[in-house]
């Protein structure tokens, strides 16, 4: 359990330290005969902080509840 709640702390951290992943998309408005128009567009996907913050809880409490087993 405490190799789960190291990688769950870890992912926690992540998630709320990097607000979303940014990527770049390109797309064609126009498209006449020999003619073709591009548009590259930058879409973020966002990371839920309230997800980053329970799951870094989540992570502390196995990481002590397996220190306390031990």
């Amino acid at each position: 359990m405490r190799i789960l709640g190291i990688v769950l702390i870890v992912i926690g951290t992540l998630t709320l330290a990097y607000k979303g992943w940014t990527y770049n998309k390109e797309r064609t408005v126009l498209d006449v005969g020999g003619l073709k128009a591009t548009v590259e567009e930058k879409k973020t996907v966002p990371f839920s902080p309230i997800a980053g913050a329970l799951s870094l809880a989540v992570g502390v409490v196995l990481v002590v509840a397996d220190r306390r087993h031990a």
